[in-house]
């Protein structure tokens, strides 16, 4: 299986400037994370890909597309693997919103509002990407899924912090990692 940070986004480019919450809800790609989605597609072209599972944030979803255009598949959208509830760009939009953007995404096993009302706890995000490991594991043919995903969720369920457009082979039948260090 294959976990994918989703692209640079507007949100990333003023925190890593500034390290402060620029107060950007549920943002889009810059032109780099664009870039970075398009050049994840070409690096995946020939990985064996047969599902793509992304996260319902603009983000991801802007990351995800390419990849599902390259390899002509479509997109399974579940906020299991979203972001960690923790700053402002984790506030999403409503799938009536998202539908707009993306007409051609299935939106509609997911609930209006999908993403939690407070701050998640990171025993939380630990817990939802240990589910989703046991869900993965238990498909005869994890290792041909793409998961485009979050720092977060790819930090609870790997243990490894990683970039903006950074993959990471993992094997969800793996044990989960012993100690998770929450730190950009």
């Amino acid at each position: 299986m294959i976990l994918l940070r989703h692209g640079q986004s507007e949100f990333n480019l003023l925190f890593t400037q500034t390290r402060k919450d620029p107060g950007i809800i549920d943002p889009k790609l810059t032109p780099l994370g664009q870039t970075q989605a398009e050049e994840a597609a070409e690096a995946l072209a020939h990985e064996g890909i047969r599902r793509i599972i992304v996260s319902p944030y603009t983000r991801a979803l802007q990351t995800a597309l390419p990849v599902a255009r390259r390899l002509n598949l479509p997109l399974t959208v579940t906020p299991t693997v979203r972001e960690r509830y923790a700053f402002t760009c984790d506030v999403g939009r409503p799938v009536t919103e998202l539908r707009f953007d993306f007409p051609h995404v299935v939106l509609d096993h997911i609930d209006e509002v999908w993403w939690p009302p407070v701050e998640e706890p990171a025993e939380q995000v630990i817990d939802r990407a240990q589910l989703f490991r046991a869900e993965m594991a238990a498909l005869q043919d994890w290792s041909h899924t793409l998961v485009v995903s979050h720092w977060g969720f790819i930090l609870a369920f790997t243990g490894k912090s990683v970039m903006n457009g950074q993959m990471l082979r993992v094997d969800p039948t793996e044990a989960p990692p012993a100690e998770i260090t929450w730190k950009h």
